[in-house]
């Protein structure tokens, strides 16, 4: 049995971390490999961090591609070769011209269709022609071919092989540095995704920035160093150093990913 107390202590998500320990003590009691659902970064980053140091267990995640947020946990017992989750495309076509609809009204309308959050990874949307996914192979098999509806569109279903879809761009790491009065939240992610304050203002009320993965709706919400910046669409921003100027402003180096 794992050590789960010390491994849960001071955890903001010891429910969901508890069954990947339940997996991972499969793992080590069967020598059967594992494989958890799709799970949100936030919590197979945790997972993958608090059982690291078992150096009986063997840890990796996939998603389908390099660069995806949601993601497969793998567990096995050290030196066991990972097994791959079953993976698919999958395309949601539909005419959202008149009626545009956000990667949220895509899951909703997955979810209506039969579709668990543990069954589908990262989702991007493909202008007003309906979006793309990355999904469990049994959920894709499911779908194919049918019907569903998203927000007032009637859309279909239809299974692909991952490397046929077109995948998000995967950015490369970007440092910049930026001059600030304040450390306020709306003013290092403006300078940061490039975007207007009184933007990045409203994307964080509208709660589509988090930091460290939890939603946060208060522009005014100040950042340290190691903070992580996550904006739906627009990658992720790390603060690397917070430095005081002569003039008393702040010197910050970030990195975009």
């Amino acid at each position: 049995m794992l050590p789960r107390r010390d491994l849960l202590a001071g955890s903001r998500r010891p429910q969901a971390l508890g069954s990947l320990f339940s997996l991972a003590e499969t793992a080590l009691r069967t020598w059967e490999p594992q494989v958890s659902g799709f799970l949100d970064a936030a919590v197979w980053e945790e997972a993958e961090a608090r059982l690291g140091a078992l150096s009986e267990l063997s840890l990796a995640s996939d998603g389908g591609h390099p660069g995806a947020e949601r993601r497969c946990l793998l567990l096995g017992r050290a030196g066991q070769e990972p097994v791959s989750p079953a993976l698919m495309g999958l395309e949601i076509s539909g005419n959202f011209l008149f009626d545009p609809a956000s990667a949220a009204d895509m899951l909703e309308g997955l979810a209506r269709s039969g579709a668990s959050a543990a069954e589908w990874g990262d989702l991007w949307l493909r202008g007003d022609r309906g979006a793309q996914a990355i999904v469990t192979a049994a959920l894709a098999g499911r779908l194919d071919g049918g019907e569903g509806l998203v927000r007032t569109v009637p859309v279909r279903f239809e299974a692909r092989s991952i490397d046929v879809l077109q995948l998000p761009a995967r950015r490369l790491p970007r440092q910049l540095t930026t001059v600030e009065a304040s450390l306020r939240l709306d003013a290092l992610a403006s300078a940061g995704f490039g975007l207007s304050r009184n933007r990045m203002a409203t994307l964080i009320r509208q709660g589509a920035v988090r930091i460290d993965w939890t939603v946060v709706c208060s522009p005014s919400q100040p950042l340290a160093v190691g903070a992580r910046v996550q904006l739906e669409g627009r990658g992720e921003l790390e603060v690397l150093a917070i430095d005081p100027t002569k003039r008393e402003r702040f010197r910050i180096r970030m990195e975009r990913h």
